[in-house]
């Protein structure tokens, strides 16, 4: 299949199918209510049009897009949030294939590539510690020790994305204490149910303890021994596959916030329409309101072509020579999001604090925008650095 040539039709099937097919599945996903046989559905069928692990290469079973071309199908996809799980496109999963695909081995490719990217399992990832600063990630207190043909690793970690039902984790963990800061950690696969590996709890975030791939947890390793055969890529290479997987993740994740601000205009001008005041007398009639929607329309597509430059840039000549402007979208875009989600809520009123539309789900979640893969305050500094040394240098 050719994208590209196709894109236009596949944005427009693709939000005809996420319209007739994903947002009705909603109000069960945030009730809690098990949803396997429907989503099941729903994948099968997104998997028959094209939309199937879109990063991917069509020779391990992915859809073969471009950067640019997911971007695009990650905005209609972003727009509920079971979109990206049923297109088998959710983080942290498609990050994990996209790294096993760049530096896996064949082996590791054919037990854990191939069958992530069909569907048949889950992963996870283990970085972040409870008691060192998430934003510094050279810094951490879990090893991995060598011992023979195994590392032996210990350590506790949060915030693991997805591991409820995950098939296996890759953990962040020390192995070369004594080097550069850059060099001290490696990235190693840890398969489920491995002695000295366990999920600890699901992570309650703003009171909501979640399950399965839309869930965050505390894991431990205690004397856990897995072969070296499953360390990813170069012993101590762990920081620069992190910062490799992180350019092309972070378009993926602003795309889908712009998904999320796009749903949260269409449902707060519907409502606006809709809620009366009095008699004859709607929301929408009011100056504030269309203030609010007149800066959310604004800022969301500026957001949007902010992103799509960016992944452009990034496509055209790498992560580092796009990093500036990557780190100008993580943190504008995440203020973006929270300011449109903000309004929704407010707009909606009580109705906004309740579960019966997806605006309060996102918002407890995607709070997290500004603080994970670098909170803006380190994204802000990248950028004015970069500024400043322009002109120092001038």
């Amino acid at each position: 299949m050719t994208v590209s040539s196709s894109l236009p039709e596949l944005l427009a099937t693709a939000r005809e199918f996420v319209d007739r097919e994903v947002i009705p599945l909603e109000p069960a996903f945030l009730a809690g209510s098990e949803l396997d046989p429907l989503v099941g559905e729903a994948r099968v069928r997104a998997e028959a049009m094209g939309m199937w692990a879109p990063a991917l290469p069509e020779e391990v079973g992915g859809a073969g897009m471009s950067l640019v071309e997911f971007a695009h199908l990650s905005e209609e996809l972003g727009r509920t949030p079971l979109g990206h799980y049923v297109c088998n496109a959710q983080a942290p999963d498609v990050g994990n294939m996209e790294l096993l695909l760049q530096f896996g081995t064949d082996e590791q490719q054919d037990r854990w590539l191939l069958p992530l990217v069909a569907g048949e399992i889950r992963s996870s990832f283990s970085m972040t510690e409870p008691g060192y600063a998430g934003s510094n990630p050279t810094w951490m207190s879990a090893t991995a020790e060598r011992d023979g043909d195994e590392y032996v690793i210990n350590g506790d970690k949060w915030f693991t994305s997805a591991a409820d039902g995950a098939a296996f984790t890759i953990v962040m963990a020390v192995t070369n204490p004594d080097a550069d800061r850059y060099r001290r950690a490696s990235q190693i696969i840890v398969p489920s149910g491995t002695p000295g590996f366990a999920v600890v709890r699901n992570t309650p975030v703003m009171g909501d303890v979640g399950s399965g791939w839309a869930s965050h947890s505390e894991v431990s390793f205690n004397d856990c021994r897995v072969p070296v055969a499953n360390r990813i890529g170069e012993e101590g290479a762990g920081f620069v596959l992190a910062q490799e997987r992180l350019g092309p993740g972070r378009i993926h994740h602003t795309m889908r916030w712009i998904g999320i601000c796009e749903r949260a205009i269409e449902l707060m001008c519907r409502y606006a329409v809709d809620r009366e005041l009095a008699p004859g007398r709607p929301l929408a009639d009011r100056q504030v309101v269309q203030h609010w929607i007149a800066d959310s329309r604004a800022e969301t597509n500026a957001a949007r072509l902010m992103v799509l430059d960016t992944a452009r840039h990034l496509e055209a000549a790498g992560n580092k020579a796009a990093r500036v402007e990557i780190s100008a979208i993580k943190f504008f875009v995440a203020n973006v999001l929270q300011q449109v989600l903000d309004r929704a809520l407010q707009v909606h009123g009580g109705l906004g604090m309740t579960d019966y539309t997806p605006l309060a789900f996102w918002y407890r979640h995607e709070r997290a925008a500004r603080i994970y893969d670098g909170p803006d305050e380190v994204h802000r500094n990248v950028v004015a650095r970069a500024e400043i040394a322009r002109h120092r240098s001038s």
